[in-house]
C-alpha cells in the first residue's frame, strides 16, 4: 500500500492531509500561512509539518507517493505559478521548490481546479469522468474534470469559470477588472446586489435581512419579493452554466460554496433556467451538490500525485 499527501494552501491557513492510494482520508491537520516576507516561510513550514508528522509515524518515504498540492493562483504545467496576490508570492516554481525540502515528489494546481477533482473522484461527482465544478461563495470559482484529469490550461488559468461574460453591457467593473463576469451575478455578493437593485426597484417590500442566505430562507419560506429575487438569480445562474456546457459537455454540474447551502431549491432553480439556454445536446446534463466541503482540495491534490 502506497500513501502520499494533500495539502490545501490558503491565505489563512494550510490544510494538510494524508490518504493511502484508495483515496482513504487518514488523518488531517492545519498550520498557519506566513504570508509574512512575500511569504518565504511557507513553503518551508509546509515541509518541516509533513517531515515531523513522517518522523512521528515513522513512515518509509518508498512507500510514499507524494505531495500534491492547491495553490490559490494559476499553476503552469511545469508546477510555477506566476504570482499569488495573498500569499505575497512572485513567481516560483513550487514543485521544485517543495520537492526540494522535502525529497518527495510534488505536483500542484490551481486551488480550485484541484478542488474540482477531489469532488469528481470522492465527492459530489463520485463515479463520472467529465464534470464542471461550480463553487458559488463571496466569488464563483471552479473547475473542469474531463476524462478523469483536471484542465489545467496553458497557463494554469484554465477553470477560471467565474469570469466569463455573461453581459456585456455592465457598466461596473468585476474584480478582475472586466464587466459583465458570471461572478458579479452568481456569488453570494451578486445575489445581494440583484436584491438591492431589486427592493430600490420595488419599495415596501416586506423583505428585510439583505443576504444570501436571508434571500434563499425567506423564498423557501413563501416570500413573494425572495422569490422573485432568487428567480432572476437562476436565470442568471442558468444562462452561465449552459454557456460552460457548451464547450465542455460534461455529465454532471456539481455546486458548491456558501450558497449551495440552499440545497435542492438552488438545483431546482438552476436545473430549470439551464434547460431554457441549453444547447440540445446537453440538455441531459445532471446536477449535484458538492458533499466534501472543506476537505475538497485536500482529496483533489493527493489525486494529482495518484496520476503520475
Amino acid at each position: 500500500m502506497k500513501y502520499g499527501f494533500g495539502v490545501d494552501l490558503g491565505g489563512t491557513t494550510v490544510k494538510i492531509a494524508y490518504f493511502d492510494e484508495s483515496g482513504q482520508l487518514l488523518t488531517k491537520w492545519e498550520i498557519p500561512t506566513n504570508t509574512q516576507n512575500q511569504g518565504q516561510q511557507i513553503l518551508p513550514d509546509i515541509a518541516a509539518s509533513i517531515e515531523a508528522f513522517i518522523s512521528r509515524e515513522q513512515l518509509c518515504k518508498e512507500d510514499l507517493l507524494g505531495i500534491g498540492m492547491g495553490v490559490p493562483g494559476p499553476v503552469r504545467p511545469d508546477g510555477t505559478v506566476a504570482g499569488c496576490v495573498n500569499l505575497g508570492w512572485g513567481e516560483l516554481n513550487i514543485e521544485a521548490s517543495l520537492s526540494k525540502l522535502t525529497g518527495l515528489f510534488v505536483k500542484a494546481g490551481n486551488d480550485a481546479s484541484v478542488a474540482a477533482l477531489g469532488e469528481c473522484w470522492k465527492g459530489g461527482g463520485k463515479g463520472y469522468q467529465n464534470l464542471i465544478f461550480v463553487t458559488l461563495g463571496t466569488g464563483v470559482g471552479g473547475g473542469i474534470v474531463i476524462e478523469g484529469k483536471v484542465l489545467h490550461g496553458t497557463h494554469g488559468a484554465g477553470g477560471e469559470i467565474g469570469h466569463v461574460c455573461i453581459n456585456p453591457t455592465e457598466t461596473i467593473p468585476c474584480n478582475c477588472g472586466n464587466y459583465g463576469c458570471a461572478e458579479q451575478y452568481c456569488s453570494a455578493t451578486g445575489i445581494v446586489r440583484l436584491a438591492k437593485e431589486y427592493l430600490a426597484e420595488h419599495p415596501g417590500s416586506s423583505l428585510g435581512n439583505v443576504t444570501a442566505k436571508a434571500i434563499f430562507d425567506a423564498a423557501a419560506a413563501g416570500n413573494a419579493d425572495a422569490k422573485a429575487i432568487t428567480d432572476i438569480y437562476y436565470d442568471h445562474l442558468g444562462r452561465f452554466l449552459a454557456m460552460l456546457c457548451c464547450v465542455t459537455d460534461p455529465e454532471i454540474i456539481v455546486l458548491g460554496g456558501g450558497v449551495s447551502k440552499a440545497g435542492k431549491p438552488l438545483l431546482e432553480g438552476a436545473r430549470e433556467s439551464f434547460l431554457r439556454y441549453a444547447f440540445p445536446g446537453c440538455r441531459e446534463t445532471e446536477f449535484a451538490l458538492a458533499t466534501l466541503g472543506n476537505d475538497a482540495g485536500a482529496y483533489g491534490a493527493f489525486r494529482l500525485i495518484c496520476e503520475k
